[in-house]
């Protein structure tokens, strides 16, 4: 035991990736030592750190989420005391978000807030929850500062953009072109990204995260196809965030944007390296997809794909046929943060993808990034996709009935 205690004392706290602290202080309520101790004076709050008293146990760093404190040998220890500005609220911070967005309908259940540091707030099925959060949130807002709908700004249109266009994968089958897989692949191969995060399902299409490393894993026929639910693709990102090497994500537009938001605070967060961003008009919660469809007499696990043509919405069985339905019996069961919601075509995409404007059997491709663009060129040289012309104008018109659609929920 002597020794072991020799062996830790060469070793002591010292903040690693300061700019990732959101002042939550777990690392002071951790540390066993009491070598960290924190105030707040105002909204200013202060971490300081008393080197004399640290164990170098690393107690502190593994409680850390987003990798701000480390262990280092005593040499290369600098003293420190880190400083952050704090939001103040009359009440909790949680209690803002759950009067101004969940309260109110406006929460288009992104997940992104799940980042709360003592693991706080829960996310189920597109609705999110801090069941103790008056003696469990800390007030370091970092759920406020993520949270696309709080002072909600909604954007639309096409947005900025270094090319539109129509493709599809000669490796992949998916929803129509397999682009997303083809880019998640190709992500892969050249070594950009260490793993993907997609939407996966089980066998009543209830969406699973899959941690996809290899290409072909996107063969698999449960990874690829809209789900047409909402999917916990940030509450997975936010658990393994602090080990991961480098990530990808698919999601739909305001999934994109809480990734934005995340990366904007925290940029632990840019080892996501690409996200793509799939063309949406609106989503459903898992459990009113299935009441919908139980509702008309159809068994999601007799389904075998879903679509949105023309206005109709399909679903495919297992036995040949199809449920086939206007779009509008659905409007009840949407999700009611889409209601708000202007974005079609994945504004925040490094590319967005999507059917829309192109020939069945193919992808639109809006290449936002430069990331993007190289993946891109990367798939031609290879001879992996087969192009096709856009009908751009159609896109803009699908961008512009989602912007009239929201008005009358604005």
């Amino acid at each position: 035991m002597m020794q072991e205690c020799k062996i830790l004392s060469e070793f002591v706290a010292s903040p690693v990736n300061l700019e990732n602290c959101v002042g939550c202080r777990m690392c002071v309520d951790s540390c066993p030592s009491n070598a960290l101790k924190s105030e707040i004076d105002g909204n200013v709050l202060k971490i300081g750190f008393d080197a004399e008293r640290c164990y170098g146990c690393g107690v502190c760093a593994d409680a850390c989420p987003f990798s701000v404190i480390g262990i280092v040998k005593k040499e290369e220890y600098n003293d420190f005391v880190i400083v952050k500005e704090l939001a103040k609220f009359d009440r909790k911070a949680y209690y803002e978000i759950e009067r101004n967005v969940i309260e109110s309908g406006l929460c288009c259940g992104c997940g992104a807030c799940t980042v709360c540091p003592p693991e706080g707030i829960v996310w189920n099925d597109g609705v999110v929850e801090f069941p103790n959060w008056i003696e469990r949130c800390r007030d370091c807002s970092i759920c406020l500062k993520v949270c696309q709908r709080y002072n909600f700004k909604p954007k639309s249109g096409l947005g900025e953009y270094i090319v539109i266009v129509g493709a599809k994968s000669k490796r992949f089958k998916g929803q129509d072109g397999a682009m997303v897989s083809e880019f998640l692949a190709c992500a892969l191969e050249t070594g950009l990204v260490d793993v993907v995060l997609v939407v996966g399902r089980d066998e009543g299409w209830k969406p699973q995260i899959i941690h996809v490393k290899h290409p072909d894993q996107l063969l698999n026929e449960k990874v690829t196809g809209t789900k047409y639910s909402i999917s916990p693709i940030l509450p997975e990102l936010n658990r393994i965030i602090k080990r991961a090497k480098s990530v990808a994500i698919v999601g739909t537009p305001c999934i994109v944007t809480g990734l934005r938001m995340l990366q904007r605070e925290i940029p632990l967060y840019n080892k996501v390296k690409l996200a793509v961003s799939l063309f949406c008009m609106e989503n459903l919660r898992y459990s009113k997809l299935k009441e919908f469809l139980e509702g008309r007499g159809v068994d999601i696990k007799n389904a075998t794909k879903f679509d949105i043509k023309k206005g109709k919405f399909i679903v495919k069985l297992k036995d040949g046929s199809k449920f086939t339905c206007p779009v509008k019996e659905l409007d009840e069961f949407v999700s009611s943060g889409c209601h708000y919601c202007r974005d079609f075509s994945g504004l925040d995409g490094d590319v967005s993808v999507g059917s829309v404007g192109t020939p069945s059997g193919y992808s639109t491709v809006i290449i936002r990034s430069e990331t993007a663009k190289k993946l891109y060129e990367y798939m031609k040289e290879k001879g992996y996709l087969e192009e096709c012309e856009v009908k751009v104008e159609i896109v803009k018109k699908l961008c512009d009935y989602k912007v009239k659609k929201s008005k009358s929920h604005a």
